[in-house]
């Protein structure tokens, strides 16, 4: 096994937007996504968008799972934030270390940000992968408005 991390590229557009039917089609996720948003979150990540980057995981020459990252500002801990918003590995490579992998090259590429993520509070295992990271539960109950 032979795994890379590197960012999007046009030719992975279609073998993201699959993975991201899965994921989103997943208990690991409340909301189910759309075409739409798949594409959008593909395109933004493509074109340089100055908040979302995503990232491929690589086994030789086949994508195996993706991520995408995300940039805020937190004035409760009075930093910007990496938000780890998709982390999606092929059910055959998980628990492999192609997740602390990530985690780890995030933490590299910006040591001075906060990381944050959301997680179903019932995938135990997802959790615990993060919590021996050094994440910690906050207590809120997310909003949206949606467009």
């Amino acid at each position: 096994m032979n795994i890379t991390i590197r960012k999007f590229e046009r030719t992975d557009a279609d073998a993201i937007i699959g993975m991201m039917r899965k994921f989103y089609g997943s208990p690991a996720v409340i909301t189910n996504g759309s075409e739409e948003i798949f594409a959008a979150n593909v395109a933004n990540c493509l074109n340089g968008s100055t908040c979302a980057e995503g990232f491929v995981f690589v086994d030789d020459a086949k994508i195996i799972g993706y991520a995408i990252t995300t940039r805020s500002y937190s004035t409760e801990f009075g930093s910007e934030c990496i938000w780890l918003e998709d982390i999606f590995i092929a059910q055959e490579y998980r628990g492999r270390g192609i997740g602390s992998e990530f985690i780890r090259r995030v933490k590299d590429l910006h040591p001075e940000k906060i990381l944050r993520l959301e997680s179903e509070a019932g995938n135990a295992k997802a959790l615990s992968f993060y919590e021996r990271f050094g994440f910690k539960p906050l207590p809120y109950l997310e909003l949206v408005l949606p467009r």
